[in-house]
């Protein structure tokens, strides 16, 4: 589909210098329904930090499960998770709201953008919640624009957009904040090819500027892009590809 290489390691992460980006240890989601159904079953797996990982698997499977969780969308039913070497698994709803916040980037098939705010508005709220002063939120905002390449669109309101033009829009968003993980949920699935290669290319520039990234697909095409594979099916997640 594409014909970026896939994703290395970052030559300047040594083994050992940080914890894993996210280790999780029998972590579980099930509904109590009726009738009860686990939508992911017990799975113990860490993603390093400086990682590009994929995650594949048909509708249903249990991709939207565990990124929930992993992103704090949602509580584990069991197990733990450590995100950057901190216990996220049993947090208030402020207190995951707080993590989201500051160490937790999305990426959504959706884009999930103001339409009626302009471009720059739209990525400086990535840092709303942080505290951060007007000017130094402007400054930033405009670095991540730069970065992504819609300088000259960053004072053009989001909705004047094209669907690649937003998906970048959103990436420049996460990029602001500069999270310990970037969690993509069908990042490409709305665009065409060409626009699609244009964005996995700004998913390996996050990821060669040393952030953590996680992407949910269906596409093989994009899952060959990341540097490591896992698989769910009917809610058992497996290291590899899909077979």
């Amino acid at each position: 589909m594409t014909t970026t290489e896939p994703a290395d390691e970052p030559a300047d992460t040594e083994p050992g210098d940080t914890p894993p980006a996210v280790a999780v240890d029998g972590l579980t989601k099930t509904f109590t329904g009726p009738p009860q159904l686990t939508a992911l079953h017990p799975c113990t797996f860490t993603i390093g930090a400086g990682e590009f990982v994929a995650v594949t698997g048909p509708s249903g499977s249990g991709k939207t499960t565990l990124l929930s969780l992993l992103g704090l969308l949602d509580v584990p039913t069991a197990g733990s998770y450590l995100l950057a070497g901190d216990d996220v698994a049993n947090l208030s709803d402020n207190e995951r709201a707080a993590v989201r916040a500051h160490h937790i980037g999305f990426v959504f098939q959706a884009f999930h953008l103001i339409g009626h705010r302009s471009v720059t508005d739209n990525v400086e709220l990535g840092l709303l919640y942080q505290g951060t002063s007007r000017a130094e939120r402007l400054e930033l905002a405009h670095q991540a624009i730069d970065h992504v390449g819609l300088t000259s669109r960053a004072d053009a309101r989001c909705s004047q957009l094209s669907g690649g033009e937003k998906q970048r829009v959103a990436i420049a968003r996460t990029l602001v904040r500069r999270p310990t993980l970037v969690l993509c949920d069908e990042p490409t699935g709305n665009l065409d090819s060409a626009t699609a290669d244009t964005v996995l290319d700004q998913l390996h520039q996050l990821h060669h500027a040393g952030l953590t990234i996680m992407v949910i697909t269906h596409d093989p095409g994009v899952a060959a892009q990341a540097g490591r594979n896992l698989t769910i099916h009917d809610g058992h997640l497996t290291e590899g590809p899909a077979r």
